[in-house]
């Protein structure tokens, strides 16, 4: 599927532009753990994996640039020397923010064509923006021999996110997109934006993600409450974030701030933990470990953090005592997206069917199901 999206983005830029592109895969990312733990300077385990974005792009010379999103069938020209945020320009403002830091940096952008398309389901919280904008970067800095490393360029993609998209996102999402390795997870520390490869063999497992296809209205409003709580206690205890603190130090001011607030802080500081246990697990071959680690994360999440939705605790009840699956939790900012889950290669058929059949009947909507593999970061392709 990937070799026929590259294909796809190549052939509809030589029937446009008449000449030969600079070809560009840059992926999107599932995170294994550790949820809400990035802007408390913590700890992530996030892959890349094998769905993305494809980029065919190259230079122009001419005074316009001219980019076909193929499979919006949706077509944009702009200036490179006349830049502005677009109201409501979607997936137009993280090209345009992306140039625009890329100038910021006194850097030579001229006009160029593009092409691109990608497979990543929408709204199923895999980062497609961050996969986005790591093609644009990725692409423009090879056309134009800019020299920059890729640590320079997650830095460009998040400001374009910031600066243009008005998402005050963290890093994790183009850093895993930029840098995954195939078959490997890669233990982010947020503070550092360093990272280890842990290589991670399933076994008689597979990574599969159900999509509630829901998402609700609280996630932004929520996801402003929860952060300004971490940095509320943060301030109390004299420290910079809450990956500085453990349960004993939250203890002792746990009566000088309601009971639902220290349940969020004590979420963190436990998820943190079961990052590092996960890396362990991994590291020992215990694939039951991660299982249960899973599940604890999104008790965590659905009710310390309360991020979890009513479609998204379902879906993980219903494979608590499964012998077919280890492992599941919620995934993504919240309030909807997907679950993720290490289900049986074997009976991933049958599970598939049922876990279908059991949610169009609970809600009456389908849930869509996506088997994911973890692969190599942004490249040329």
């Amino acid at each position: 599927m990937k070799k026929s999206l590259i294909k796809a983005v190549e052939k509809r830029f030589r029937d446009k532009f008449d000449t030969k592109p600079i070809l560009v895969f840059s992926p999107g990312r599932i995170n294994l753990i550790g949820e809400h733990t990035d802007y408390n300077d913590g700890f992530v385990f996030p892959a890349a994996i094998d769905k993305g974005i494809a980029l065919a792009i190259n230079k122009n010379n001419k005074h316009i640039s001219k980019i076909y999103a193929l499979d919006k069938d949706d077509y944009f020209e702009f200036n490179v020397d006349h830049l502005t945020p677009l109201k409501n320009g979607d997936w137009r403002n993280y090209i345009l923010g992306v140039v625009s830091e890329l100038q910021k940096l006194n850097l030579n952008v001229q006009n160029f064509d593009a092409v691109f398309a990608g497979n990543i389901p929408s709204g199923s919280g895999m980062s497609s923006s961050a996969a986005l904008e790591n093609s644009f970067v990725y692409g423009l800095n090879t056309i134009f021999n800019f020299n920059l490393s890729k640590r320079d360029m997650i830095f460009i993609s998040q400001r374009a996110e910031h600066n243009y998209a008005g998402v005050k996102c963290g890093i994790m999402d183009q850093y895993a997109s930029m840098f995954g390795l195939k078959n490997s997870a890669l233990l982010l520390d947020c503070r550092t934006v360093k990272s280890k490869p842990y290589k991670i063999d399933f076994k008689a497992y597979k990574l599969v993600l159900i999509n509630t296809n829901v998402k609700h209205d609280l996630s932004e409003s929520a996801y402003n409450d929860r952060r300004k709580v971490c940095e509320n206690v943060s301030e109390m205890l004299g420290i910079k974030a809450l990956r500085d603190t453990n349960l004993k130090e939250l203890e002792d001011i746990q009566d000088q701030i309601s009971h639902l607030d220290y349940n969020k802080v004590a979420y963190i500081v436990e998820e943190n933990n079961r990052v590092r246990q996960f890396a362990n697990a991994i590291l020992n071959g215990n694939l039951n470990a991660l299982g249960h680690l899973l599940y604890q994360s999104h008790n965590g999440l659905s009710y310390k953090y309360k991020v979890s939705c009513e479609e998204l605790d379902f879906l993980v009840e219903q494979t608590l005592g499964n012998p077919d699956v280890l492992g599941a939790r919620m995934m993504g900012g919240g309030f909807g997206g997907c679950t993720i889950n290490l289900v049986k290669k074997d009976n991933f058929k049958s599970f598939k069917k049922e876990i279908s059949r059991s949610y169009k009947n609970k809600f009456g909507k389908d849930c869509s199901i996506y088997r994911v593999r973890l692969s190599e970061g942004t490249q040329l392709a």
